[in-house]
């Protein structure tokens, strides 16, 4: 990109030009896509992380104040490894999942893959709502340690 001025195209981009937009993550593209595949090591993860990054920027901009929006264009990589750390941490946790006794895993699943809250996981399971809560807590536990342990 000729003539590539970064803070200008961030100010014309918070401004509403859209062309800014596209010609930051132009630049930012190719560099943000190739450093999150040196970190995965999985292209369709790398293109689904990059893309995540450029929409959160965009989100951004109308949802936290301006100094936070201007260090995410700035530094749209940290953004980018922030995503590709969470999304490892959860393939830890699904990998992990295996090392749940059934009872804890199925309340982990119903509660965090499908949404049930704890009241309705009791229902589902004829069990007490605090019975529930408890091996929700013990679950996540187990998780953590096994986490941590990596």
């Amino acid at each position: 990109m000729e003539n590539f001025d970064e803070q200008k195209l961030i100010k014309d981009y918070l401004k509403g030009d859209q062309k800014a937009l596209e010609n930051l993550i132009r630049f930012y593209l190719k560099p943000v896509y190739n450093f999150v595949l040196i970190y995965v090591n999985n292209p369709k993860d790398a293109e689904d992380i990059t893309q995540e990054t450029f929409v959160r920027m965009w989100r951004k901009k109308k949802t936290v104040p301006l100094d936070e929006v201007v260090e995410t264009l700035v530094d749209p990589v940290s953004l980018a490894l922030e995503l590709a750390e969470q999304k490892e941490t959860a393939q830890n946790i699904k990998a992990n999942l295996a090392n749940l006794s059934d009872k804890y895993r199925q309340i982990f699943l119903l509660h965090q893959e499908q949404g049930f809250t704890f009241k309705q996981i009791s229902q589902k399971l004829g069990e007490s709502i605090n019975t529930i809560k408890s091996r929700y807590r013990r679950a996540m536990i187990i998780l953590k340690k096994f986490l941590v342990a990596k």
